[in-house]
């Protein structure tokens, strides 16, 4: 019963503090076609400057660029959570401000896939299972990181670290909303949201009534739900079970 009690509570307060940071905030809808329009203008860029002997150069340029685009999302995240307010200046700075650590993380990542395809000779078809495993893994018990990376002041590794802990305590809180908008987005855009960092969905509409509508309804709904996020993320990480309900009897 305490559990319950403890999802209605910490999900009512969340719901409650995203409508008023989504209507304040209301601008950040369209940053999905800001972030499609730079992703297209920039990766046909990198396409054309990095052919030949330059070509070994894009993976990096390509992750630091991956990483700008995602720190400025998160760093608009971080002001809506904690100052519940955005600005053309918020969004300048946003491309620095999480960049190293978010490069960071990739980082890892990128070692770690570099560890798998080095074994992955010797396990032959079972890479496949392997490799489903560990995305699910990742999927799963990484979901919090973008919020634990602009909330919390970790490094990239200890980052990673705290959101596996966070889910272990929160699993149940966390889940259970994420999935709910998960389908919700699913059911209204056909898309899914496969990957740890997402910061938009992207635009491809053009010049159809129909799907410009549906995209940015999808676009309300995803950015209702990383404000969601960041405001359930800090409720969680800052208080315990047993603090919110005592905290909720008065």
């Amino acid at each position: 019963m305490d559990l319950l009690k403890d999802l209605i509570y910490v999900n009512k307060t969340a719901g409650t503090k995203t409508i008023k940071s989504l209507t304040k905030n209301w601008l950040i809808i369209f940053t999905g076609i800001v972030y499609t329009i730079l992703n297209l203008v920039v990766f046909s860029i990198i396409n054309r400057l990095f052919v030949g002997p330059l070509f070994i150069l894009s993976g990096m340029v390509v992750a630091i660029i991956t990483s700008s685009l995602i720190s400025n999302y998160l760093y608009l995240l971080f002001n809506i959570i904690n100052y519940d307010r955005i600005t053309l200046q918020d969004f300048k700075d946003g491309f620095g401000a999480f960049l190293w650590k978010i490069y960071g993380v990739l980082f890892i990542a990128y070692i770690g896939s570099l560890l798998l395809s080095i074994i992955s000779p010797i396990l032959g078809d079972m890479i496949i299972v392997l490799n489903f495993i560990i995305y699910i893994s990742i999927l799963v018990l990484l979901n919090p990181l973008p919020e634990t990376i602009y909330i919390k002041s970790y490094s990239p590794w200890e980052s990673i670290s705290y959101a596996v802990e966070f889910m272990q305590e929160n699993w149940l809180n966390w889940l259970i909303p994420n999935l709910g908008f998960n389908i919700l987005l699913y059911l209204l855009t056909g898309d899914l949201l496969t990957d740890v960092f997402n910061t938009h969905l992207f635009f491809n509409a053009l010049l159809n009534p129909r799907a410009i509508i549906l995209y940015l309804l999808g676009q309300i709904i995803f950015s209702f739900m990383m404000i969601y996020r960041g405001h359930l993320y800090k409720i969680l990480s800052t208080s315990t079970r047993r603090k919110r309900m005592f905290m909720n009897k008065f």
